[in-house]
C-alpha cells in the first residue's frame, strides 16, 4: 500500500484500516516511510484526530514494533508511570524511587522535554557521569536488582514512537491527543508492566474535560489490553514546587527525597505513589499507600534508593549528598514584584516557554538554565520582594534578563487572598 494514499485518506478526514495503520508504523520502526511523509500524516492526524479504534490500533501497532524488555526476573509488582507534564514537574525523580523503596518494582522508560515541559531524561542527565542509554538486558538486571530504573527509549524498544516522538515537536502537532496517547500508551505496553498509573494535568492550557477525555481514553486502552490502569487528574496551574529548570529540579528531587520537600511536591508525590502501591496491591487503598510514601519520605529509603539508581546508571553518587553544588556555577538574577498584594495567578505555561528560549540561547550549558519561585498562588506580596531568583550559565546576562521580565509578567497580582484548590481533581479508574 502506498503511504501517499493514506496520508490523502486520513487528510480527507476518513478513518484508517488496521492494516493502513500497521503499514504506516512498520514504514516508520524501519524508515522505509520519509521523515516527510510522517511529518504528514502526523499533521493529518493532528487535524482530523482519531477514533478510538484507530487509537488503540496505533497504540498497540507502536508497542509491537520493537522488542519488549524481559521482566520474568523482577519478583515484585511492576507499575509504570507516566506525567503529561507541567511546568517543574519532578515527580518521576522522586516517585520512582521512592514506590520501588516500599516494595514495587518501576520500570521506567522516559523522555525528553516537549512544549514548555522539560523532560525527566534532560533532568536526571545533569547527575555527572550518569547514563539513561541503558541496554535492553542491563534494564531488566537493575530492575530486578534494585527495583528501579530510569531510561531513555532504545532503538530497540517501540522504535516507531521514537521517530514520531521526535517528529511531533518538530512539526507542531505534540497537541494531537490520539498521537499524545499512543506515543503515552505504547511505550507502556512494550515495558510490559503490571499495571499503569497516569498523572494527568488541569491547568490553564489543559480545560478539565479535554483531561478527563484523555484520561479516560488512555485508561480504556490500557485496560482493553489487560493492565490495570488509573489516570489521576492533578492541578498544573502554578509551576510545581519551587525549583524549575534541569539541574534545579533534579537538586529538589533529591532533596525532596531527603525530606527537604516543598509541601505541594511532598503532596502530589505521596498522592501518584500511594496509587502505585495499591493497584501493585500492596496497600489496602491509595490513602494507605499516600501514608507510607510520606513516612518514607522523611526517613531516607527513597533517597538510598536513587543513590542505587545513580550507581547502577554509571553516574557520580556524591550528588546525592551534595545536590547543591550542580547549581555551584550558576549567575542568579532576582526577579522582583513591582506592586504588594497577593498572588491571584501564575502563567506557568508562558514561565515553561521562556525558560525554553534560553536554554536555546544557552546551549551545550542548557541544563543550568531555570529559576527558583519564591511566590505562588496565594501568597502576599510586598513591593520589591523577590518573586523568584533566574538561574542561567555566565554569559547569558541579556537572556536571563529577558527571562527575568518574562517571570515577573506571568504573575497576576491582586488586593483580595484567593484560596488554593486541591492538587488532586479526579481519579479515573476502568
Amino acid at each position: 500500500m502506498d503511504i501517499r494514499d493514506i496520508i490523502a485518506k486520513k487528510r480527507d478526514g476518513e478513518e484508517l484500516s488496521s492494516f493502513e495503520i500497521e503499514t504506516f508504523v512498520s514504514g516508520c520502526a524501519d524508515d522505509s516511510i520519509s521523515d516527510a511523509q510522517v511529518a504528514a500524516l502526523l499533521m493529518a492526524i493532528f487535524l482530523r484526530e482519531m477514533s478510538i479504534r484507530e487509537i488503540a490500533d496505533l497504540t498497540v501497532a507502536m508497542a509491537n514494533s520493537g522488542e519488549h524488555p524481559d521482566l520474568s526476573g523482577v519478583r515484585v509488582p511492576t507499575v509504570d508511570k507516566h506525567s503529561t507534564g507541567g511546568v517543574g514537574d519532578k515527580t518521576t525523580l522522586v516517585v520512582a524511587p521512592l514506590v520501588a523503596a516500599l516494595g514495587i518494582a518501576v520500570p521506567k522508560i522516559s523522555g525528553r522535554s516537549l512544549a514548555h515541559t522539560g523532560g525527566t531524561l534532560d533532568k536526571i542527565e545533569c547527575v555527572p557521569g550518569l547514563t539513561t542509554a541503558l541496554s535492553p538486558g542491563h534494564f531488566s538486571r537493575q530492575v530486578a536488582a534494585i527495583g528501579v530504573a530510569i531510561a531513555a527509549q532504545t532503538a530497540e524498544l517501540a522504535p516507531a514512537d521514537r521517530k514520531i516522538y521526535a517528529l511531533r515537536d518538530l512539526t507542531g502537532t505534540v497537541g494531537s491527543m490520539a498521537l499524545g496517547i499512543s506515543s503515552i500508551m505504547s511505550k507502556k505496553l512494550a515495558i510490559g508492566a503490571d499495571a499503569i498509573v497516569l498523572d494527568v494535568k488541569v491547568g490553564r492550557e489543559a480545560d478539565i474535560d479535554d483531561s478527563r477525555n484523555f484520561a479516560k481514553t488512555m485508561v480504556a486502552i490500557g485496560t482493553r489490553c489487560k493492565k490495570r490502569t488509573v489516570a489521576l487528574l492533578t492541578r498544573m496551574e502554578d509551576p510545581i514546587g519551587r525549583a524549575v529548570g534541569d539541574a534545579a529540579e533534579l537538586v529538589e528531587a533529591i532533596e525532596t527525597l531527603g525530606g527537604e520537600a516543598e509541601e505541594d511536591v511532598a503532596h502530589l508525590c505521596s498522592i501518584v505513589s500511594g496509587h502505585m502501591l495499591a493497584v501493585a496491591g500492596v496497600v489496602a487503598d491509595p490513602a494507605e499507600g499516600a501514608r507510607k510514601a510520606r513516612q518514607a519520605l522523611g526517613d531516607g529509603r527513597g533517597l538510598e534508593k536513587f543513590r542505587e539508581l545513580v550507581k547502577w546508571q554509571n553516574g557520580d553518587p556524591s550528588v546525592v549528598d551534595e545536590p547543591g553544588a550542580l547549581l555551584k556555577d550558576c549567575v542568579r538574577t532576582p526577579v522582583l514584584a513591582l506592586r504588594e498584594g497577593y498572588v491571584t495567578e501564575i502563567d506557568a505555561p508562558r514561565i515553561g516557554g521562556e525558560l525554553r528560549n534560553l536554554k536555546a540561547e544557552a546551549g551545550a550549558s542548557k541544563g543550568l538554565c531555570g529559576a527558583l519561585i519564591h511566590k505562588k498562588t496565594g501568597h502576599s506580596v510586598t513591593a520589591g520582594e523577590e518573586l523568584a531568583t533566574i538561574l542561567s550559565p555566565a554569559g547569558l546576562d541579556d537572556g536571563a534578563k529577558r527571562f527575568a521580565d518574562e517571570i515577573e509578567a506571568s504573575y497576576t497580582m491582586g488586593d483580595q487572598l484567593v484560596s488554593v484548590p486541591g492538587i488532586l481533581r479526579e481519579v479515573v479508574e476502568g
